[in-house]
């Protein structure tokens, strides 16, 4: 057990793996936000075809949700508190946005990264599934490794002329 303890730490205290997800993780949001915000018009449309905002809001969410993704990319890219919770918040809505598109066999595009996807007819099967993956792996990589990087950083920065601090 102490063995593979051990093993899971040497793979957490190497920084470029979680830099590596975390900047693809960020690109993608960013990507995904600015290309909707290059038209609002057309992603307000993908919105609607979903019935779930009401047509008042539609601006407002086809502006303020590319936005939001936009902003939570770059919070990522630069390791803001709080920008990794936005984009699981994001994620887990859009898993079951989709979700709810697949039960209802509606035949729209995802709206992930514009409307060029809407000539792809599995877009919306395979957009939940990359959600998914990213929920499921993805985000609690990130997770887990600050979570491990917090429980050992400490033990060895608390050294003093004492000895270590444990």
């Amino acid at each position: 057990m102490n063995k593979a303890k051990e093993i899971i730490e040497n793979i957490f205290t190497q920084t470029w793996p979680y830099r590596v997800v975390r900047f693809g993780l960020a690109a993608l949001f960013i990507y995904g936000g600015v290309v909707k915000l290059l038209d609002p018009k057309a992603f307000a449309r993908i919105i609607s075809t979903y019935d779930i905002v009401p047509e008042m809001l539609l601006p407002f969410v086809a502006i303020g949700l590319p936005i939001l993704e936009t902003l939570a990319g770059i919070g990522l890219l630069f390791d803001i508190p709080g920008s990794l919770a936005v984009i699981t918040g994001l994620l887990g809505m859009f898993v079951f946005i989709l979700g709810y598109g697949i039960l209802n066999d509606l035949n729209v595009d995802c709206g992930c990264f514009g409307a060029e996807e809407l000539a792809q007819r599995d877009s919306l099967r395979l957009a939940f599934y990359r959600d998914l993956v990213l929920v499921g792996i993805v985000v609690p990589f990130l997770y887990m490794f600050r979570w491990v990087r917090g429980s050992i950083a400490p033990i060895h920065e608390k050294s003093d002329k004492n000895g270590p601090n444990i």
